[in-house]
């Protein structure tokens, strides 16, 4: 590859810090799966608890996987000069975790009455 070839390093660089976020973002929720089911133990049931502390856990090896493929696409479509991936993933993942905050929403409303 010349370089007249290889893609801006400013993308490559931000394509990374993107991927960084992704794998930051694990992090907090493999860290707030475990916090809900060891730390929190007042809140709602038990059932509640481990249900919501393994859809956490589940969302941050989601995530991570998520971030390094999109990361992988990424990386392939500037060396290609090829278009963006299309952010389907993304979609998906946004919409799972609103469904866990509404349902860690409805858990403490139904715990608080």
């Amino acid at each position: 590859m010349t370089d007249k070839d290889r893609p801006d390093e400013r993308f490559t660089l931000a394509s990374e810090r993107t991927f960084l976020a992704w794998m930051r973002s694990s992090l907090a929720l493999l860290a707030g799966g475990i916090a809900i089911e060891h730390l929190v133990p007042g809140f709602s049931t038990q059932l509640v608890r481990t249900t919501l502390g393994l859809i956490l856990i589940g969302l941050a090896a989601a995530a991570a996987l998520v971030g390094m493929r999109r990361w992988y696409q990424v990386e392939k479509a500037l060396r290609e000069d090829a278009p963006m991936p299309p952010p389907h993933e993304l979609w998906l993942f946004s919409v799972t975790l609103i469904a866990v905050a509404i349902g860690a929403a409805v858990a403490s409303l139904v715990a608080a009455f």
